[in-house]
């Protein structure tokens, strides 16, 4: 199992080892020792799941004061994954990184709390699976607008389908500081 520093605080890419055979393969997908050691430290607490069709971008989303940690990977299909650092006064705050995501290539991301989070659907159709470290809390999203041109994310696609909440954010620019999670060195 390889754990790849991603160039932001925190994020990490997990390339898993894959044991295959003629029946198929098996492989890790969580183990709280070695992800732990690997900078990736948990308790997750909820595990979501989502279906979606190809063009469909989920995002960009942040818990303002209950930051969640998130560890994702595509299970059907491919997605392109992205997270940005959203904590102002965070050296590399309104950077971004983006990998591909896919049931052939078996990767993970590990996006750190005070992330905002997001992907689109490269496949026909995409399930996607995430574990939390903390709960979602409904009054405690927030989101950031998936084109901020100042952040500047180079999606591979132009006119995703959105639904109408992710369609309504602002610009990081636009949001108020005390709106975002806070960076703790």
């Amino acid at each position: 199992m390889r754990f790849i520093e991603a160039g932001l605080p925190g994020v990490i890419l997990i390339e898993p080892d894959v044991f295959e055979d003629p029946r198929g393969y098996f492989l890790e997908t969580y183990h709280a020792k070695k992800y732990a050691d690997a900078g990736i430290p948990g308790p997750f607490v909820q595990d979501n799941f989502s279906r979606s069709v190809r063009g469909t971008l989920r995002g960009l989303h942040y818990q303002r004061t209950r930051a969640q940690g998130k560890l994702v990977c595509a299970v059907e299909g491919a997605v392109f994954d992205v997270a940005v650092d959203i904590r102002p006064g965070s050296p590399t705050f309104g950077k971004w990184f983006g990998a591909e995501l896919s049931a052939s290539n078996k990767r993970q991301l590990y996006v750190p709390p005070g992330y905002a989070h997001g992907f689109c659907v490269l496949s026909e159709a995409a399930a996607f699976s995430y574990k939390c470290t903390d709960f979602y809390v409904p009054q405690d999203e927030g989101g950031l607008l998936w084109d901020d041109s100042a952040i500047g994310i180079a999606w591979p696609l132009s006119s995703p389908l959105l639904s109408a909440k992710d369609q309504a954010y602002k610009c990081l620019a636009d949001i108020p500081l005390t709106d975002l999670p806070v960076y703790r060195r």
